[in-house]
C-alpha cells in the first residue's frame, strides 16, 4: 500500500492553504477512484513526522464536515487558522472552499 499511500500524500500536498478537498475527490485522482476509505486509511497512517508535511487537515467528508474523530478539534483549528470558515452546524461551504484539483 505504500505506493498508493504515497500517491494520496502527493495529491493532498497540492491542496492550497485555505482550501479543502474530500476523501472521494482525492480518491478520484488515484488509481482507486472509488476508494475514499483508502484515502482515510492513508491519512490515518501518517506518522508524526509525515503529518507535519502532509496537510491532512485539508481533507474532509463530502458533506463539508470533519469526520476525523481522533483529532477533530485540531483539524478545525488548523483549517480556521488558514481562513476556512465553519457555519453554526460545523460545516464548510464547499462552493467557497473546495479545491478544484488543478491548482496548488
Amino acid at each position: 500500500m505504500a505506493g498508493y499511500y504515497d500517491d494520496v500524500y502527493e495529491i493532498v500536498c497540492r491542496i492550497p492553504r485555505g482550501r479543502v478537498s474530500t476523501y472521494g475527490r482525492i480518491a478520484a485522482m488515484t488509481t482507486v477512484p472509488r476508494g475514499a476509505r483508502g484515502v482515510g486509511w492513508a491519512l490515518h497512517a501518517l506518522g508524526p513526522a509525515q503529518a507535519r508535511h502532509v496537510p491532512w487537515w485539508r481533507v474532509i467528508n463530502a458533506a463539508g464536515r470533519i469526520s476525523n474523530e481522533y483529532h477533530a478539534a485540531l483539524q478545525r483549528a488548523l483549517l480556521e487558522a488558514e481562513g476556512v470558515v465553519f457555519d453554526e452546524r460545523g460545516s464548510i461551504d464547499l462552493k467557497r472552499y473546495l479545491w478544484d484539483g488543478t491548482t496548488s
